[in-house]
This record gives structure tokens, C-alpha cells and sequence, in this order.
């Protein structure tokens, strides 16, 4: 069957093209934004993509169409889809119906981390031997010498075994990103409603998303559409004392759960007992920190004594302790001990674009972070300060998101980023809300706030940069798209200089 993906280098529809490509489907795409690391891994995979929406695109006619979210009426290229009478569906359903079906689903949401923690227990399961399907928001970095990893690593979805290795009978496992954001312009439904976990991890819920939802109780409510369909056999796993998850269960949950916490009872925290006290008592699952940037913290579960371990790892930031300990729990849930996966993990990479080191110039260290909230801003910084204690930090940050591009958020973003040494935001053409004012009033009303200014453009980032940076320092920048290649291009002005 030849399969058509409008929008294919999205981070889901990316992934899903690969999914249909093991299936035997012959796959083409199309997408106005074609950029790596997506792009790259779809044409390494065979994958035909073209530039921009063409009703060309659709001739001769493609056996399916496969609509992305963000494709709209009134493009040319829907309209033709509609009024010739081309068959087409969302990428959620086509998922339902061609994968999910017969497995066990593992569904990751949440507004932050679910990129990060559906790797890692995809990665977990691969590493204790269960041949996992999964799908990612990302590509894996993959560093490791075991071939089996880096074969089924190398992309950001693999089919995997619809059966078990052990029982002929008993269902495979799939592992999913569950993404809230709605399903097509025909289906207003989030994501994840299609895919009908046993397990799943709620990681924490936020407003996010001000194009497609008016508040946070409109969110709420699409995930509990998902819990409703979770089976009093299943599990979800969850931090505690999240208030805006246990308002969404307080809606009715029929599923047994397993609340998880970070314990910090390192030197810097030692004075805060009561709070650890309450943690523990209110959490199956712990993490109590060592280090206090998260490389190295101790697993253990209340109600399995037996089930404690170390992980030791190349990670950083709390929020990756907590990731890390939610996957933990989903892959005890099916049969993985923690003592393999605490290994697991001491031996994961990470992803791409998550934190990730792409150059080393003049030892000045340059990151890629996809943050694009306030609260993942915060938390990325606040791992960059603690891993990387003895150096300035330099946080480079495009307000790209649709509910950035709002200014939903305004309020917060100053603060957000307060935790960097020097901050420099772009605001792209068509802002309308004024980013830059929004910063100088955060910067004149609060005196911690004044090491951060605006840039109207990427050519005068470099320039600042490479006129101020020096050796020592480590410079993280966040966005979710592009960002008109600013990394390759500081890189290259910064070995030039």
C-alpha cells in the first residue's frame, strides 16, 4: 500500500513513517518545515519527502493519505484530498489500527519529559530483553557497543515483537509517547485517547497548548478521557503530591496507582526533613538523591524490599531523576527487576535535543535543548548550573511554541530563566505581544533580573556571542524548531573566530 504523510517531518508523523515503512507500506511525505534531525533519519530510512503542499504531492493518488495536525481547511491540498474522495486518516487512528490493537500499550503523557522518559523505558525494556515496539518524539543517542541497541536505537520508532518471547499467547509491548495535542482537523481529540494503554505514566500536567485549549481544566479533561479507557488490571504511575493530576483522577479513576518521589536528603537539602518525611510516606517509589544535580541517586520500592538499586549516569536536573524513576516503575510493572533497570539506565545516552553537547570550541560548550515552557526552561537550567557548577552559563532561547508565539507565558518568562548567567531571547518578526518589553519591565521590577536582553535576530546572537563568550563557558539553546540553524552557524563563527 502506498501511504502519503502530510506534515511527515513532524517529531510523531516522523516516526510514525518509519513505523509504516516496517510494515511493508511504500511511504512519501510532505512537510513545509523539513529540518534534522527528522529529516535526516526519514531519508536515511528510504523515505520520499517533498518540499511544501502540493496537490502534485497527491498524483497519481496514494492508497492512504495520512493527515497531520497540523494541516488545516482551506489548504489547497486538503481541499483536493476532500473533493476527490481520497482516503485519509489521522496518524493517532492509523496507529490504533495497525500497531496497537493487539499489545500491551505503555503510554507516556504529561506536559514535559515525555520524550525523554518513553526512551528510557523503551531503552530499559531492549536492555532486559523484551523486544518492545515504541514510538518517540525524538531521536535516542545511542552509545553503547551492543548491536541489538544500536540497531533498534538508530531511529525514533521500531515495531517490535506483537508477541511476547515467552508466550505464544500473551500480547508484545509497545511503548508511546502520548501526546495531548489534538489528533487532525477532523478529530479534536488528543493523541493519546486512540491509543488505550494498561500502563501508563501520567509525569505531570501543566497549561500548555493556548491554540487548541482554552485552560487547564479542558486539558484535564482529555486526560481523563484516557484514563477512563485504563483497565482495573493496569497501573499508572505518577509523582506525588501533583496537584493537577490528582483533580484529574479525582474525576473517577478505576486503576490501581503507584505515586513516585524524589527524595533530596544531600548536604544542601539536609534541613528539610519534614518535607522528605512526607514524600516518602505518601510515594511507592522513591529516588533519594547522592549527587545533588541528579548523576547519581539510589531506587527503592515501598512494598519490595528486594527492589532497590543505584543509577550512576551521564544525566542531570531533578526533572530527569523523576523521568528516570517513573520508567523504573513502568517496566517493574511488566516484569523488568530494578536492579536491571537501574543499570539500564546508568547506561543510557539520552536523546537528541535534550541537553544535548554538539561542540566543544575553545572549551566553550554549546547545547541543544528542545524546552519551550517556562517550567522546562527552568529545569534545564537548573541541571545546566548544578552539572556544570564552574562554568558560566549563556541560555539562547526562541519563543517558537504556539502558545509562546501567544504570549501566554509572558509573566513567567524572565523568571524562567533566571538561573542562567546571561540570557539572550529572540523575537522573531511578527511578535505581536513584544517580548522585548515584557523583558526590560521584568529586568526594571526585578534587580536579580537584569543579565537578559532581546535579539531581533540570529546573525546579532552570534554576534553577541562570540563577542562576549569565553573559555569556560557553556551556552544552551532552546527551541523547538530550527531556530534558523543557530547552532551549526555559532559553532562555525565560533572555531572562526
Amino acid at each position: 500500500m502506498h501511504i502519503h504523510i502530510l506534515g511527515i517531518c513532524g517529531t510523531f508523523m516522523g516516526s510514525l513513517a518509519l513505523l509504516a515503512r516496517e510494515l511493508g507500506h511504500t511511504v512519501t511525505g510532505s512537510d513545509a518545515n523539513v529540518y534534522p534531525p527528522m529529516s535526516t533519519q526519514l531519508e536515511d530510512a528510504g523515505v520520499t519527502i517533498e518540499q511544501g503542499y502540493l496537490i502534485e504531492h497527491l498524483q497519481p493518488a496514494p492508497d492512504l493519505v495520512v493527515v497531520g495536525n497540523a494541516m488545516k481547511r482551506g489548504m489547497d491540498v486538503i481541499e483536493y484530498m476532500l473533493d476527490t474522495g481520497l482516503r485519509y486518516t489521522s496518524g493517532p487512528q492509523f496507529l490504533s489500527e495497525k500497531v496497537l490493537q493487539s499489545r500491551h500499550v505503555i503510554a507516556v503523557a504529561g506536559t514535559h519529559g515525555k520524550t525523554t522518559t518513553t526512551t528510557m523505558l523503551a531503552w530499559i525494556l531492549h536492555y532486559a530483553g523484551i523486544d518492545a515496539g515504541f514510538l518517540i518524539g525524538g531521536v535516542p543517542l545511542v552509545d553503547t557497543t551492543d548491536e541489538h541497541l544500536q540497531q533498534v536505537f538508530a531511529h525514533s520508532s521500531y515495531l517490535g515483537a506483537e508477541k511476547t518471547n515467552d508466550a505464544a499467547e500473551k500480547t508484545g509491548y509497545f511503548v508511546i509517547e502520548a501526546d495531548e495535542y489534538d489528533s487532525a482537523f477532523f478529530d479534536k481529540r488528543s493523541k493519546f485517547v486512540h491509543y488505550r494503554p494498561r500502563t501508563a505514566i501520567l509525569n505531570n500536567l501543566e497549561f500548555d497548548h493556548a491554540d487548541i485549549f482554552a485552560d487547564l481544566d479542558a486539558i484535564q479533561t482529555q486526560f481523563h478521557h484516557m484514563v477512563r479507557m485504563i483497565p482495573s488490571t493496569g497501573k499508572i504511575i505518577m509523582p506525588a503530591a501533583t496537584i493537577s493530576l490528582e483533580d484529574t483522577l479525582a474525576k473517577g479513576v478505576w486503576t490501581p496507582i503507584w505515586r513516585t518521589a524524589v527524595i533530596d536528603s544531600t548536604e544542601a537539602n539536609a534541613n528539610d526533613g519534614d518535607n522528605n518525611t512526607t514524600l516518602k510516606n505518601s510515594s511507592d517509589w522513591q529516588a533519594e538523591l547522592i549527587s545533588k544535580d541528579g548523576g547519581q541517586f539510589k531506587v527503592s520500592f515501598a512494598a519490595d524490599k528486594e527492589a532497590t538499586a543505584l543509577i550512576d549516569w551521564s544525566m542531570s536536573g531533578i526533572h530527569n531523576v523523576n523521568n528516570a524513576l517513573v520508567a523504573v516503575a513502568a517496566a517493574y510493572n511488566v516484569g523488568v527487576d530494578v536492579k536491571t533497570a537501574c543499570a539500564a539506565l546508568s547506561a543510557f545516552a539520552g536523546i537528541k535535543r535534550r541537553m544535548e553537547l554538539i561542540g566543544d570550541v575553545n572549551n566553550i560548550l554549546v547545547f541543544d535543548d528542545f524546552a519551550h515552557h517556562p517550567t522546562a526552561i527552568t529545569t534545564t537550567l537548573d541541571g545546566a548550573k548544578k552539572k556544570l557548577a564552574d562554568r558560566r552559563i549563556w541560555a539562547i532561547i526562541e519563543p517558537r511554541s504556539n502558545t509562546m508565539k501567544m504570549g501566554i507565558h509572558q509573566d513567567s518568562l524572565a523568571e524562567s530563566a533566571a538561573l542562567a548567567d546571561y540570557t539572550l531571547w529572540y523575537e522573531p518578526t511578527g511578535l505581536e505581544w513584544g517580548l522585548k518589553d515584557v523583558i526590560d519591565n521584568a529586568n526594571t521590577a526585578n534587580p536579580n533580573i537584569d543579565n537578559q536582553q532581546v535579539l531581533s535576530s540570529v546573525d546579532a546572537i552570534i554576534e553577541h556571542i562570540t563577542s562576549h563568550a569565553k573559555a569556560g563557558d557553556a551556552i544552551v539553546i532552546m527551541s523547538n524548531g530550527g531556530f534558523e540553524n543557530i547552532h551549526q552557524r555559532l559553532l562555525t563563527a565560533l572555531r572562526e573566530q
